[in-house]
């Protein structure tokens, strides 16, 4: 890839990719590699700063967000407007609305209530499962 993609990575992505033993770990290894932006707001990062903490510890969160906050492809927007795409959790709509105030190219996420977005003519949020995501790195290859 020649520009590299600006993504959001939902907190159950970023969280199943953070151990080593995990099959997505690949996802972690190419954040860290640089091989592509993370788009971020306060509010993303409170909220992987809570369930990391919930899944793993408090260390491990802390170590987390250390990386996130020094990575020069971590770029951390303000979201100026709440959109409110998502009404069926509505805590989802902070991906959102940073994806467009980004103008991000891809939403990654496990979560189901992001498939509303696709139906959506505007604005327009790429949303794509991990899998998805593992196959574009390896096509682009």
């Amino acid at each position: 890839m020649k520009d590299k993609l600006k993504i959001l990575l939902d907190t159950n992505v970023l969280l199943v990719s953070i151990s080593s033993k995990s099959k997505y770990h690949w996802l972690y290894q190419k954040l860290l590699n640089q091989e592509f932006d993370l788009i971020v707001s306060n509010e993303i990062l409170l909220e992987y700063e809570e369930i990391i903490s919930q899944k793993y510890s408090k260390l491990v969160a802390r170590d987390v967000l250390k990386f996130l906050l020094v990575l020069p492809n971590v770029h951390k927007v303000s979201v100026y407007y709440n959109w409110n795409l998502i009404t069926d959790d509505r805590d989802d709509n902070k991906f959102v609305d940073c994806a467009i105030s980004a103008n991000a190219h891809l939403l990654v996420t496990n979560d189901k209530h992001f498939n509303k977005l696709k139906t959506l003519e505007f604005p327009k949020v790429q949303v794509i499962d991990i899998n998805t995501f593992f196959k574009l790195f390896e096509n682009s290859k």
